[in-house]
């Protein structure tokens, strides 16, 4: 089973990029990447060419990309603003519970894990 690797916008914490490699998982924040400032838009193509589920705070926005879209995407994960230790919480049920194929063109609420 093919694992999901995350890429994260630049309104979610680097921090949590560190966390999440620390307990095996491949994250890497746009912040990392020297992505600073792009649009909306530019962030999510850098995701889908990197093959990355996409992890953001930015609900209104990502919702109508994933609309635009119609899912050529490999996941969009929208995150209420919350403690790092409720979103490492939840992201982590989340990685445990999904696979890549099955977030592949989803948007999916990390609250519901």
């Amino acid at each position: 089973m093919e694992e999901i690797k995350l890429y994260l916008d630049e309104d979610v914490r680097p921090l949590l990029a560190e966390i999440m490699r620390g307990r095996g998982y491949d994250v890497v924040s746009c912040v990392e990447k020297g992505a600073l400032g792009l649009t909306d838009e530019e962030q999510l193509k850098i995701a889908i060419k990197a093959k990355r589920a996409f992890l953001t705070h930015n609900i209104k926005d990502f919702v109508r990309l994933h609309k635009k879209l119609d899912g050529s995407h490999f996941g969009i994960i929208l995150c209420n603003q919350d403690t790092i230790s409720s979103i490492l919480r939840h992201l982590l049920r989340f990685m445990a519970h999904n696979s890549f194929k099955a977030v592949k063109g989803q948007l999916s609420w990390l609250s519901n894990f």
